[in-house]
Order: structure tokens, then sequence, then C-alpha cells
């Protein structure tokens, strides 16, 4: 497993980061299953650990705190808040209220008495940023939280943010968690250039497109089975009807031939391709049950070379997301309200 700088923190972290959104309900019910992943993928290297409280409702924290016992200290833990949490309006968004109750709220389910990275896990515009930020200073200044960052901000909000942060007194954010694939490449416009300049670390999520780079979505497999509720919950990202999905399957279909050429699976190229980015620091996986881990653990040590790069470019071209629905945030400036008069 490859080490590597969280931006410009002086922690280092391993290259694969283990996402935690599969374990709980949403996911592998049982804890210990759950348990025995993270301590497998623990074992193999990995170092950071990234979880949310929506993630299952706060259980799959639950799930992260038990298995850290004993190795707290050597892990790199990342969590975030900000989606919302249930029914009550005040359990969401980015208020100093929230912030405050959340941390302490996710502090109680993991076991632990500090976070390493604390993320807002997206851009809340109804919020004053400066309000968000101050209450994560006095998080940071308390000793509950080591840094801060935050996850799907457009590149515009990114810099603000880093302006904000200098002109006040505030502590500043140091990562940025987008989603980053083959098929979703719009961060490549903007996001990472920006998160490259103010040296910021990048840790991306979904590298295999929730499943689309897994060889589960292909022309000839059969997709009638179950699917995860988080699947559920994103029809317009996997519905087989729509012509964007479409252009996704012939993607992938073409993607996994480059990948047989290349004797890679097409999970390792998937993977690998996001570790080539020189702005993205770790590529977070996001395994349901061991074998997914076993599958993924591989790529920790694989480097594209250009001509296979060249190559993936002819497939997916750079800075095109085949999907936009795969984006993960949409400007709220395009909804009908901000855009007419009445």
């Amino acid at each position: 497993m490859q080490s590597r700088p969280l931006g410009r923190t002086g922690v280092m972290v391993s290259n694969l980061c283990l996402g935690t959104m599969m374990f709980g309900d949403w996911g592998t019910k049982d804890h210990d299953d759950s348990i025995k992943i993270i301590h497998r993928a623990l074992d193999a290297g990995i170092n950071f650990v990234d979880t949310a409280d929506v993630y299952s409702q706060g259980e799959s924290e639950v799930i992260v705190g038990k298995a850290l016992k004993g190795r707290r200290d050597n892990i790199v833990l990342a969590t975030k808040f900000f989606m919302p949490f249930d029914d009550d309006p005040n359990h969401r968004g980015a208020s100093r209220r929230w912030i405050i109750q959340a941390a302490d709220n996710s502090l109680r389910r993991l076991g632990t008495d500090y976070i390493d990275l604390y993320q807002m896990h997206r851009w809340d515009p109804a919020v004053d940023l400066d309000e968000t930020l101050g209450a994560l200073t006095d998080l940071v200044r308390a000793g509950k939280v080591r840094y801060i960052g935050h996850s799907t901000f457009p590149a515009s909000t990114i810099v603000d943010a880093q302006w904000i942060a200098r002109d006040r007194g505030r502590e500043r954010f140091v990562t940025e968690q987008p989603t980053y694939s083959i098929l979703t490449r719009g961060i490549e416009n903007e996001v990472l250039p920006v998160c490259q300049r103010y040296g910021m670390g990048v840790l991306s999520y979904s590298p295999l497109a929730g499943g689309w780079l897994s060889g589960r979505y292909r022309k000839d497999a059969d997709q009638t089975g179950p699917t995860s509720v988080a699947r559920q919950r994103l029809a317009n990202r996997f519905d087989l009807s729509l012509p964007e999905n479409q252009r996704k399957l012939d993607a992938a279909d073409a993607l996994a031939a480059l990948a047989a050429d290349a004797d890679l699976s097409l999970i390792e190229l998937a993977i690998a391709f996001v570790l080539r980015h020189p702005a993205v620091t770790s590529a977070i996986i996001g395994p349901r049950t061991m074998e997914h881990l076993e599958s993924q653990l591989t790529v920790a040590d694989i480097t594209l070379t250009d001509d296979v790069l060249d190559r993936v470019d002819q497939i997916a071209a750079p800075g095109i997301t085949i999907n936009p629905a795969d984006n993960g945030w949409t400007s709220p400036y395009l909804q009908p309200a901000a855009r007419r008069r009445n």
C-alpha cells in the first residue's frame, strides 16, 4: 500500500481509503461481517477510513467505532455531516447549531474523543460559509476535530471558502471529496486544478461509478436482480432505458476490453485510473463483501501506462461526465425558482 501526503497537512494516508457506506442497514447488515472486512483492509495497509453520520442513520459509524477499538491511534478517521439525519428540520445542514450537535453525536457513535477529518457532506447555499467555518474552527480548537474538509463542492465555492478562512482567521478546508471515475470526469475541468492550487488533498469517491465499472453493468449482464437502498434512491443513474445510461454501457464494454488487453481487471483499470491523476490523494473504495474488498486491494500498486490512459481518453473524453446525474451536485441556481421572476 502506498502512502501519500494529505494535502499540506503533513499527515500521510494510504492511497486507498476504506469507505463504509455499505456497512449497516444500507448494505452488510451483520456487524461482525462488516468488522471483519474493516480489519482485513487495515491488515492490508489501509490507514484511512471514511464514514458519515447519514450512512444507515449512524449505524455505519457505530460499526466503524467497534472495528477500530485498540487500533484507533494508527488510523486517520474521517466522517461527515450535513445530510438530513431524521425528520427534524434542524438535524441537517451546516448551521452552527447542527454542526456542534452532529459532531458530538458522531464522536459518541464512533467511540472516540477526536475526529481526524470532519467533512461537510455538501455545500449549503442557505448558510453563510463564515458561520460554518466558525463552528468548525471552534471544534478544532476544542480538540474534537483535527482537520476539516468538504465533499462535492463546486470550484467557485472552494475558492470562496479558502478566502473566507484567510480573511477572517478561520480554519481552512484542507480536503475535497468529489465523485471521480472514468465515466465521471467533470471535476477535471476546474475542481481538481483548484484543489491543486490551494494544496488540498483529494479523496475521491465512487471510482467504480456506482458499480458501472465493476463488471455488473454490461450489455450481456442480467440487471433484474435486487439493488441496494442507495441505488434505489438514484434511479436516474441506473435506469437502463435512459440514453445516457446506454452510453455508459457502451463505455463499460469498451473499457472491459481495454482492461483485458492490459492484463487487468476492469476494477483494477477503473481505480488505477483515478489514482493516476496528480491531484488525487486517495481513492475511496466501498466494499460490501470480503470478495469486493479483495478484488480492489490489488490496485494499490498498479500504475497505468500513458498508452492505456490515452486509450481511456478515446473511450471517455477528459472533462466529460457521460450522465450528468452522476456528478453528485446540481447547481441550485438552475432550479426553476432561481431562473424565473415568478
